[in-house]
């Protein structure tokens, strides 16, 4: 079986979206990714600030690498966020994405993005299928 950082230098490899982000992976291992990256001007909406599926991806990035750091291949059932403040350009985003339950066939994980004072940003929460597939 591949450990958590082979299967996520698998993932991360063939994410060019990811890759687009800047996403940069700082921590993995079995049902756990921390994940930072800087918000860019071209990130930015009519109000000027950090488009929602900005942070919406960052999230759903981490869901997907810690959720499948256990080595079997893991999609996403349901998420949903909570923006709980506005993301400017030049914000550095800081992505942890924790596993709260388990089972064979599902996984419910919370993922945390803060800026760079450490001020909650965004919530998110994501339930994934374990397809019992090994990476």
């Amino acid at each position: 079986m591949k450990t958590a950082e082979q299967v996520v230098n698998t993932m991360y490899e063939g994410d060019a979206f990811s890759q687009w982000l800047g996403i940069k992976r700082l921590k993995e291992r079995p049902g756990y990714c921390q994940l930072q990256m800087t918000v860019r001007p071209e990130m930015t909406n009519g109000f000027k600030i950090a488009h929602g599926g900005i942070t919406y991806s960052l999230a759903d990035s981490a869901l997907a690498f810690a959720s499948n750091g256990h080595g079997t291949q893991a999609v996403s059932l349901e998420t949903s966020i909570s923006h709980t403040k506005p993301v400017q350009a030049g914000d550095v985003l800081l992505a942890t994405a924790e596993e709260k339950n388990l089972t064979r066939k599902t996984g419910i994980y919370e993922v945390r993005i803060t800026n760079q004072k450490e001020e909650l940003v965004a919530l998110f929460k994501g339930t994934v299928y374990r397809t019992g597939k090994e990476w």
